[in-house]
């Protein structure tokens, strides 16, 4: 039976009554800003469960770090019962980073929320989410007030980029990244997702349960250096595009029709020319139209290589990553035996 056609009621039949929430953070060479993170989550966490009732669990995901990282998320496991720590064998990028928390979580807990290691997204609205999970929510989205924090250039190139990715498809949600809380069925239908070019904060949208929004203030980065310089933002958002639409074929043929319609207008204006006796003089005007329809044709086999490219990398069906290490107390983080019904859960855990 497919995770979809689950009665919600069954899907939070759980052998105890007490809920958790894991929360997912990918990191990548964040040394430099972890311990503070820590402290900032813990205190989250303990105040979530004074008003809530809810448990909050926490699941680092080192993607493939050159520093310190995985030894400081080795020491935070040892010293919180808590905290657990996926390795993964080689950087992947972010959004496979964040597909291994969520995958490895499943089982542990009733709901997961992602975030990013530098704390930017305010940790605190967490504490709202799960609210608004207790209230029947299965997805709630953080969604970004306003960009006072972000530099004209970057604010600039932001809007822009969701103005497009709206434009592609209308669904998305403007001023939202990747700072969401799941419920354990919407991850499981996520799951079922087979692609490996992922653009997560489209694909969760297409799910289709309830949905919430916590709205709040993004603070500038307190301590390290952003992962997201103008080149992987440039990179991030044309995979985004092309992941996740096929805008960019269909303009190609837009543009195609366009100049073929041109094209026939200006034969007909040259033969025109032609038998009225009139010299066409027209360098400048073949030159400058060859140019042109030569960068249209180029853009175009290239905007369609990309689209092949990624045909090809899905037909491969290489493994989105491979984990290398876990670390985390076995009595905490021993996967619940699942009561779902129809439901093949994948018990994976932290079986240190």
């Amino acid at each position: 039976m497919s995770v979809t056609n689950i009665n919600k009621a069954d899907m939070n039949q759980q052998p105890n009554d007490k809920q958790t929430i894991c929360i997912v953070i990918p990191c990548y060479n964040e040394e430099e800003v972890l311990p503070w993170a820590m402290g900032k989550l813990q205190t989250m966490i303990g105040k979530m469960k004074a008003e809530t009732g809810i448990e909050g669990r926490l699941v680092l995901v080192d993607d493939g770090s050159r520093d310190r990282t995985w030894e400081l998320i080795e020491g935070f496991a040892a010293e919180h019962s808590n905290v657990a720590g996926v390795k993964l064998s080689h950087n992947e990028g972010h959004q496979n980073a964040l597909w291994a928390g969520m995958q490895e979580s499943l089982g542990m807990c009733d709901a997961i929320v992602s975030i990013d290691a530098d704390l930017q997204d305010d940790e605190m609205a967490i504490i709202d989410m799960a609210r608004q999970f207790a209230e029947g929510k299965d997805i709630v989205y953080g969604v970004r007030k306003q960009r006072k924090t972000d530099t004209w250039f970057k604010r600039f190139t932001a809007q822009a980029f969701y103005r497009l990715m709206q434009t592609a498809d209308k669904e998305i949600i403007y001023n939202h990244a990747d700072f969401r809380l799941m419920s354990e069925r919407a991850v499981r239908a996520l799951m079922e997702y087979p692609e490996r070019n992922m653009f997560l904060r489209g694909m969760v949208r297409q799910l289709g349960f309830s949905e919430g929004y916590v709205y709040y203030d993004r603070t500038a980065r307190t301590a390290g250096e952003s992962k997201y310089p103008l080149s992987k933002m440039l990179a991030f958002s044309i995979d985004g595009i092309t992941s996740f639409s096929t805008a960019p074929l269909k303009f190609i043929t837009f543009a195609g029709l366009t100049m073929t319609l041109i094209s026939m207008l200006i034969i007909i204006y040259g033969l025109y020319e032609h038998f009225i006796g009139k010299t066409i003089e027209g360098w400048t005007s073949l030159m400058v139209s060859m140019w042109f329809i030569g960068g249209v044709i180029t853009t175009g086999v290239g905007i369609t290589g990309t689209y092949i490219g990624k045909i090809y990398n899905e037909v491969k069906r290489r493994p989105r990553y491979f984990v290398d290490k876990k670390v985390g107390k076995k009595a905490e983080f021993e996967p619940k035996t699942c009561t779902h019904i129809g439901c093949l859960c994948t018990q994976s855990g932290f079986l240190a």
